[in-house]
């Protein structure tokens, strides 16, 4: 029998020649229109850019965009943003940056010769796409955005291609030698995460090309950006010709050139970027007549909470308003910022109440004087400048710097090193925004009279020993020629922050820090207070509080009927269920849970149901949008369900309920100190939950996570699968009766896959329970006992592995040739046949109500050339079956 190739098979192969570069795909959602995404390698000057292009439904031309992510990350990261703004009316282009993802070249910074020049490519590659609207040849009409590295390369390709329009970097720098060599003390620790994290495998996708700064241990950075750190990092401070290097590759150096509508997004739990460096972009840009809003978000570099959904929904606004140029648009204020207090009755977190003003007020608004008590007092810097102090600790904590304005906080200064000095206990409530101030004398007692100190403002509580230190900040200062004394302003770090009634602010001095260098040989420093400690207030601002109706104060009697039922409703919500006696034994049950987004009628996770038992792998399995990450991050206590319940051991899921200390969790990855040993990192980690040591049980995780003799040595010099063993040992402290990873192969070669699932194996053999979320669909197949399958916030199906993957209800259809996809359509459409999607060799077909003999005749009409029918042993074939294809 003579085999024929289809017409289409024959079509589709003569469109990919014709198409050379480039594969479109539709992106899985839960709710039409359908975003399109296609994948290209775009050659630049000899470097090829891993890119991806985002279109949404409809005819006509739109707006362009071009989404930047963050460093160590890749376009992948932003692909979630990218589909928003697609189905808002963009066409969107992300990319890889040099030295990132797939992409080739070396990291180089943001070098305007390299990275900033790629960006210019990529405006001119979506100036010649039909989609794209241009406002002349040549110019189409594009912003730019990102977070952190992809929000300083927004910056820059605006101050160096006038064809962009509009801009909303954030959490970014402006000057990144102020950024890693403040006041010229070196920023050591993220200095360090930065080279580390650009020191990848050369043999990965994307990796150092042949001669990039071979052998200098500096990964895929330039050669001059690795000279660069390894004399900064030796010598402990930078040179002339570092700071001179950092600044040509900063939006600062052309500042001047920066006239496009400005949306500028800073973190305040940011020990990296700091606000300081939002507000120098702020200046400027007013300056030069730009459109700015500034907006301080609750979370940052440090952790916290980065706001996302509200972040990304305010950009787009922006973006309607200076590219499509829809005046009717609200942007929102000249000025927001974020203050935590309480919790949100909706999910669970933390309450961010917003600050607004009709224009940005700067650092320095509206100051008041606190007088300082405290004679001169004398401190040592210790020799090699250690032990340390402790502020932040970038990556450590969850995010601790962002709940100081809840009274928690991990802060350390050691007695003999540092200086203290205390305003008086506040008569009333004061909101500190913006840099506070206070003028010193130093004398310093080394050799060439410099200085290197530590300067930070604790709220300290009525009992005096409770100390909290806002936002974990501190700022740094040099001082030269201090022998014979010398008068310094301090500049302290800009926060906002309230101080309650009774409490007070200290001014604290230190010789040392543990994030930045200092001297190495002993010296002895004296400081003087020679003035108030110069707070600013910005009274400008006004909080968004929904005001009370008029009728309750012409009606008082209604006004308090409806407040006491507000009241009722209130302790009846934060009443929680009592425990279940009969569940105790059961790690976890789920009942109802549903969740809708927030502010729509969509639901993220609906009606879901299951149940987990000790001793099993759980994986949970779904495509993107399927409702996942919801899931975990309710079942964390992060976001609360707005109808059914989880129950652990039990106990009702709440934010902060004692029964989360059972259950431990690695779901973005841990950020390690690198010049720490794994050791080092775990015990000061538990350090920071304040739990007592002996509850760690260290010795028992590291056991499991079999790390051996690595745990010793600097994290700087682990593998990648290392790094992955030392973060799930890390969720493992305290041998959590329920453990929750998502993606922790995430980066990992099959030998590291392969131990990361013995580890898993041998924690939940204890009679433990793990539950692992993966894209990883034959590894979880060979860890996993059970799983639980969602599709589009349902479950789609829940049980044993061999049991869904043996399912009879799914069968395999083996052809003798393809199929073209309009037969595929009508074996789907066969009354009885819940999908049918096509697989390597056939087309698996799950039945809903029809028998395999009644299929086989249906399918003898239609003329499918079957060779065979049986049953599916594949998880792949199973997944794909069970959600329709919709991955």
């Amino acid at each position: 029998m003579r085999l024929r190739l289809p017409r289409w098979a024959a079509i589709t192969a003569a469109l990919a020649v014709l198409a050379g570069a480039g594969t479109w795909t539709a992106v899985a959602q839960d709710d039409p229109p359908p975003v399109h995404r296609a994948d290209r390698m775009l050659d630049v000057d000899g470097v090829r850019l891993d890119t991806s292009y985002f279109t949404g439904t409809g005819d006509g031309r739109r707006p362009a965009v071009l989404l930047g992510h963050g460093f160590g990350g890749s376009k992948d990261d932003v692909r979630a943003q990218a589909e928003g703004l697609a189905r808002d009316g963009y066409a969107v282009l992300t990319w890889s940056a040099r030295g990132f993802g797939a992409s080739t070249g070396e990291i180089g910074l943001n070098d305007p010769d390299h990275e900033v020049k790629d960006v210019s490519k990529l405006i001119d590659w979506l100036a010649a796409r039909p989609e794209v609207l241009l406002d002349k040849p040549g110019d189409p009409r594009v912003g730019v955005t990102g977070a952190s590295y992809g929000g300083a390369i927004s910056l820059l390709a605006a101050g160096h291609d006038p064809r962009v329009d509009a801009i909303a970097p954030q959490i970014t720098y402006w000057n990144l030698a102020d950024a890693l060599f403040p006041q010229g003390v070196f920023k050591k620790l993220w200095a360090g995460i930065f080279f580390s994290t650009g020191d990848t495998d050369p043999s990965s996708p994307g990796g150092r090309p042949a001669g990039a700064a071979a052998g200098n241990g500096c990964g895929r950075f330039t050669a001059e950006l690795c000279s660069l750190y390894q004399r900064v990092a030796v010598a402990g401070k930078p040179d002339a010709g570092a700071r001179a290097l950092l600044e040509a590759r900063s939006p600062s150096a052309v500042g001047a050139r920066l006239k496009v509508p400005a949306l500028l997004v800073q973190g305040q739990s940011d020990s990296l970027f700091t606000l300081a460096q939002s507000d120098a972009m702020a200046r400027t840009l007013t300056a030069n007549g730009a459109p700015v809003a500034v907006d301080w978000i609750a979370g940052g570099h440090d952790g916290g909470d980065r706001e996302t959904d509200r972040v990304e929904r305010r950009v787009s606004t922006w973006f309607d308003r200076w590219l499509k140029r829809d005046t009717s648009v609200d942007t929102g204020p000249a000025f927001r910022v974020s203050r935590t207090g309480g919790v949100d009755s909706t999910d669970g977190r933390a309450t961010l109440r917003a600050a607004t003003a009709d224009r940005y007020p700067g650092l320095t608004s509206g100051t008041t004087d606190l007088a300082l008590g405290g004679t001169p007092q004398t401190f040592t810097n210790p020799p090699g400048a250690a032990p340390p102090a402790v502020s932040a600790v970038p990556g450590l904590g969850g995010g601790l710097s962002g709940l100081s304005s809840l009274g928690v906080g991990l802060s350390l200064d050691f007695p003999g090193q540092h200086a203290r000095f205390d305003a008086k206990p506040q008569a009333e409530a004061l909101r500190v925004t913006g840099t506070p101030t206070v003028r010193v004398k130093v004398t310093s007692t080394a050799a060439d009279g410099s200085a290197v100190l530590f300067a930070k403002v604790y709220d300290v509580g009525p009992d005096g020993r409770q100390q909290v230190l806002p936002a974990q900040l501190v700022a740094p200062v040099r001082v030269e020629g201090a022998k014979a004394g010398k008068d310094v302003t301090l500049t302290l770090p800009a926060i906002d922050h309230e101080v309650e009634a009774g409490h007070r602010l200290r001014l604290v001095v230190a010789a040392t820090d543990l994030g930045y260098a200092s001297p190495v040989v002993p010296a002895r420093y004296t400081l003087a207070v020679e003035g108030p400690l110069t707070v600013p207030t910005a009274p400008g601002l006004s909080n968004r509080a929904a005001a009370l109706p008029r009728w309750v104060w012409v009606l008082p009697l209604l006004g308090l009927a409806g407040a006491a039922a507000l009241l009722l409703t209130a302790r009846r919500r934060a009443a929680a269920p009592a425990p279940d006696p009969e569940l105790t034994g059961v790690p976890l049950q789920i009942t109802g849970l549903s969740k809708k987004y927030k502010g729509g009628d969509r639901y993220s996770v609906r009606d879901l149901s299951f149940r987990v038992e000790r001793g099993q792998v759980l994986g949970l399995l779904g495509p993107n949008g399927a409702g996942k990450t919801t899931t975990l991050r309710m079942l964390m206590g992060l976001i609360t369900p707005d109808e059914g319940e989880i129950r652990v051991f039990g106990q009702a899921i709440r934010p902060g309920a004692p029964v989360l200390s059972r259950v431990g969790a690695f779901v973005e990855g841990a950020g390690f100190l690198p010049h720490l040993s794994g050791r080092e990192n775990l015990d000061l980690y538990w350090k920071a939950t304040g739990r007592p040591a002996e509850d760690a049980h260290v010795d028992e995780a590291l056991r499991i996570a079999n790390l051996g003799g690595a745990l010793e040595r600097a994290v700087r010099t682990y593998s990648q699968g290392m790094r992955q063993r030392l973060a799930l040992a890390q969720a493992m402290l305290g041998l959590p009766d329920l453990l929750i990873l998502d993606e922790p192969t995430n980066g990992l070669d099959p030998p590291q896959i392969r131990e990361m699932r013995e580890v898993m194996i041998r924690y939940a053999a204890g009679g433990r329970t793990v539950i692992v979320s993966s894209h990883l669909l034959a590894e979880v197949e060979q860890s996993c006992t059970h799983l639980v399958v969602m599709d589009r916030g349902r479950l789609v199906q829940a049980g044993p592995v061999a049991e869904i993957t043996g399912s009879g209800s799914t069968l395999l259809v083996s052809l003798s040739a393809e199929i073209d996809d309009v037969l595929v359509e009508k074996i789907d459409a066969l009354p009885g046949i819940g999908a049918a999607t096509r697989t390597e060799g056939g087309v698996l077909v799950r039945l809903d109500g029809i028998d395999p003999t009644t299929l086989i005749g249906e399918l003898v009409r239609l003329d499918v050339p079957l060779t065979g029918v049986g049953p599916h042993r594949r998880l792949e074939d199973a997944f794909l079956t069970l959600i329709g294809g919709a991955a």
